[in-house]
């Protein structure tokens, strides 16, 4: 069956493609037009401004586009929407907008101490890795997708514990908690270690976890967060297996392959990045470390031959 059935409001989701539009057209006011209203502000860079937009378009693309609906209607896309969601979207974001006006935010004077707070790298490790594990559990799961609300309120908190996970790695301000050369590699390898019970549970299981994802009855209900009531009304459905060949354990089993493999592609190009970043600077700073070495020997010959 078509998901065209649902209506274009639940397909293309209009009212958030306008929220991030005024957000995208405030950043560049903020950036551009209003940014010598800001202490130490600088010109925007061309690529601050891609990453920002990037980051933006593949928030709507995970939760404005049809991918949202499918992510409802089959577990495997819910996983594919919550990989990209929380390991891709937040870098892109912290990377794209200007060092000066997250130091404009964090100095609010409410903001500062508990960002401070919740960025210490292991406090921000534990928590975004709890929250993902406590989030798909089955009794956790299904109750957060019966209520737009709360549905809503803990999306939002996961996706802030993702960003305060990522600033540690890839914040460019001075004072702020973050990582050196290889100490980021152990960082994200860390997060690999302790999602992966997650997933495994997930993939190893013996039957279906989710009702929202096998029962009609709540499956019909979780759907109500992302389709208007008019439209389910006037439908006759009985569950996911409409619009899907694979079984429900398959599903879901698929569902936690995907994210793990997505986890790890996505970590392998930071690592690269990181490892990369990292040589450049070995490599720019090798005439100081070989001075310094020499410099060391002479005063070790020196200080023997004294001796």
């Amino acid at each position: 069956m078509p998901i065209s059935i649902f209506g274009f409001e639940a397909l293309w989701s209009p009212w958030y493609f306008g929220f991030l539009v005024l957000v995208t057209l405030l950043y560049f006011g903020v950036t551009v037009k209003w940014r010598d209203k800001f202490a130490d502000n600088e010109p925007l860079q061309p690529k601050q401004a891609v990453l920002f937009v990037s980051g933006i378009l593949l928030l709507y693309i995970l939760k404005g586009s049809p991918i949202d609906l499918m992510g409802h209607i089959i577990f495997t896309m819910h996983m594919v929407q919550m990989a990209f969601l929380l390991l891709l979207v937040p870098p892109l974001l912290i990377m794209g907008i200007p060092a000066y006006v997250w130091r404009a935010f964090i100095e609010l004077p409410v903001v500062k101490p508990l960002f401070m707070f919740f960025t210490k790298p292991m406090l921000a490790l534990l928590l975004f890795s709890l929250f993902f594990s406590l989030y798909h559990l089955p009794l956790v799961f299904d109750f957060v997708k019966q209520d737009v609300l709360i549905h809503g309120l803990v999306s939002n908190l996961l996706f802030v514990s993702a960003i305060l996970y990522w600033w540690p790695i890839v914040n460019n301000l001075e004072g702020m908690h973050k990582f050196h050369g290889l100490k980021k590699l152990s960082y994200l390898f860390g997060l690999s270690v302790l999602m992966t019970p997650a997933c495994a549970l997930i993939i190893f299981s013996t039957g279906p976890f989710y009702a929202t994802y096998s029962d009609g009855e709540a499956w019909l209900q979780a759907m109500a967060l992302c389709v208007p009531a008019g439209t389910l009304a006037q439908l006759n459905l009985t569950g996911p297996e409409l619009f899907t060949n694979m079984s429900t354990i398959e599903d879901q089993r698929t569902g936690g392959i995907v994210m793990k493999v997505i986890q790890e592609l996505v970590f392998t190009v930071f690592i690269w990045l990181v490892f990369h970043e990292w040589l450049k600077n070995e490599t720019a700073n090798a005439d100081d470390i070989t001075a310094k070495v020499l410099q060391d020997r002479k005063d070790m010959a020196y200080h023997r031959h004294n001796g």
